[in-house]
């Protein structure tokens, strides 16, 4: 019988849900001091990002940029090198355009309303509704994929979350119930039970949920197929071939484009597909350098959401050039370590900046 979040007395959940959330919460730096900003700039790094990788990198971020005029005033290099680890640089582009847009139309104050929190760069429903909710205490709910999969699973609502009309069916379903006096703890509790209980891969620990009486798949042994979402489109695989091009402590390095993959990011040289050692060093000398050794090092793999790079990798070692094009940088490695942000697709290759 076909089973819907509508048919289902969320009401029920929310008591044992708080007390659980009050007993269980997870220590997180952002939530020591849950400002609007704290807040925003936690939830725009926690995307596609793990909690425990996250950590490190809000803590040097906000020390760095403690509030958003800071962060609206920053030069774009150094903040992609605050960025560097955490990927998807989009992220902190729209952040600090939102941070702009907060210092000319809120003099610097963050809305707490969601219908002006969706009016910033970078900020949908989710977001807004965290911030609203953790930071101001409106009852907003923040619906994500830790949400959609314990809803579903408590209700056992096979709808296609991949929907956008699930997503509203699930924010007004919550909406109705979420508790006016405690909307932040509400919210981070559902994340908090989708992370740490009823987790996305493997079995969730459904012996440890504080719904475990009352969630419709758990009786009937069903969990594992909620929820209900397509499959991903096969990632395509490019092959590159990274070369790592030295001389001395010098290292080259390239800006990417303003537009497309890694746009604006700083790398290392790569050629399309995976040539020989002639085709490369033939590369090496178009580039205006003399090649005077060419070693082979490990291959590597990066995968992005919709690519897969499969990486050949090169270290070459070159006689000083005189006439480097400028779109070219030969720059000392203890400075691209200081200020140039590699994306970590990269990162099997950067020990060899350091090393050979």
């Amino acid at each position: 019988m076909e089973q819907y979040i509508e048919d289902y007395n969320l009401t029920k959940l929310t008591t044992p849900l708080l007390k659980w959330f009050h007993a269980h919460a997870r220590s997180l730096p952002w939530r020591d001091e849950p400002t609007p900003y704290h807040v925003w700039v936690s939830e725009i790094m926690l995307q596609q990002t793990r909690v425990e990788a996250v950590k490190g990198y809000y803590d040097r971020f906000l020390k760095c940029l403690p509030d958003v005029k800071a962060l609206s005033e920053c030069p774009e290099d150094e903040l992609l090198k605050l960025w560097e680890g955490l990927g998807y640089y989009n992220r902190v582009r729209n952040l600090q355009a939102a941070a702009r847009q907060v210092m000319e139309d809120y003099n610097g104050i963050i809305p707490s309303s969601p219908k002006e929190l969706l009016q910033l760069k970078g900020i949908g429903s989710y977001t807004a509704g965290a911030i609203s909710s953790i930071a101001y205490q409106y009852p907003q709910p923040a619906v994500d994929g830790n949400v959609f999969r314990v809803i579903t699973r408590v209700c056992a609502d096979d709808s296609d979350i991949s929907k956008p009309a699930f997503r509203k069916r699930v924010e007004k379903a919550l909406r109705e119930v979420i508790p006016e006096d405690a909307p932040g703890d509400y919210n981070q509790a559902l994340m908090d039970l989708g992370a740490m209980v009823c987790v996305p891969n493997g079995r969730p620990h459904c012996e440890e949920c504080p719904w475990e009486l009352m969630c419709e798949s758990r009786k009937a042994g069903t969990q594992l197929e909620y929820p209900n979402k397509p499959k991903k489109a096969k990632r395509k695989i490019e092959k590159k071939t990274v070369l790592i091009i030295r001389d001395g402590d010098h290292v080259l390095i390239q800006k990417r484009p303003k537009t497309g993959l890694l746009a604006g990011l700083y790398e290392l040289p790569a050629m399309e597909g995976q040539p020989g050692r002639r085709e490369i060093i033939e590369y090496v000398e178009r580039l205006g350098f003399e090649p005077l050794h060419i070693k082979k090092v490990e291959d590597a793999k990066h995968i992005f959401s919709h690519i897969e790079w499969h990486m050949k990798g090169y270290v070459v070692s070159v006689a000083e050039s005189t006439h480097l094009p400028k779109e070219l940088l030969m720059v000392e490695f203890a400075t691209i370590q200081r200020e140039y942000a590699i994306p970590s697709a990269f990162s099997a290759y950067l020990k060899y900046i350091k090393t050979f």
